[in-house]
């Protein structure tokens, strides 16, 4: 199963990227249901690989991050448009707290960098020089972007099924829980 952990923004942070991808020249925005902060993406794997995480990821304190987003730039090959994180301690040591549970769950992740972002667009792979300036004047207009912060207190497990129409994510668990429910 293709799955990753994140941070799921409240609803006034994700108005703020929802009104952000307004007039956007180029790319197909993401839906507002699948707005998130990816820590952690776990790729494809099997059921007791996600089960052996859920059950080290009971124990997870709670996080209590005051996150704020920042303008949007291009990033990954500029393969995708993203609203930036102001940087947070907390969130880089969060990251690194899930990948030694994931690594002690079992599960052997890739070595990448950290960038924090919100993905609130996917770019066509090949992009004209006119849609090119297009994008970078839309980028510059929103270099001052502001949402609201936002308080991070639980991290969620998501499946993600891709579509011919672009991802699904589904929350699949709340770590910790919600009060008065139970994961898994």
């Amino acid at each position: 199963m293709r799955a990753f952990l994140a941070l799921d923004p409240p609803d006034p942070v994700r108005d703020a990227l929802v009104g952000m991808q307004e007039g956007l020249p180029l790319g197909r925005p993401v839906p507002r249901d699948n707005l998130h902060l990816t820590l952690v993406f776990l790729e494809d794997q099997p059921q007791a690989a996600l089960l052996a995480l859920d059950e080290a990821l009971q124990g997870l304190a709670r996080p209590q991050l005051r996150l704020r987003l920042t303008g949007p730039g291009v990033f990954g090959r500029a393969r995708v448009i993203a609203a930036g994180v102001a940087p947070d301690p907390g969130l880089v040591a969060l990251h690194s707290r899930l990948r030694g549970l994931c690594h002690g769950a079992g599960i052997t992740l890739p070595r990448t960098r950290f960038r924090p972002h919100v993905t609130i667009a996917r770019l066509p792979p090949r992009i004209v020089p006119e849609a090119e300036a297009a994008l970078a004047r839309w980028l510059a207009a929103r270099a001052g972007f502001g949402a609201p912060d936002w308080l991070a207190d639980r991290v969620t497990l998501f499946r993600s099924t891709l579509t011919p129409d672009g991802a699904r994510h589904e929350a699949l668990a709340a770590y910790p829980p919600p009060a008065g429910e139970e994961t898994g």
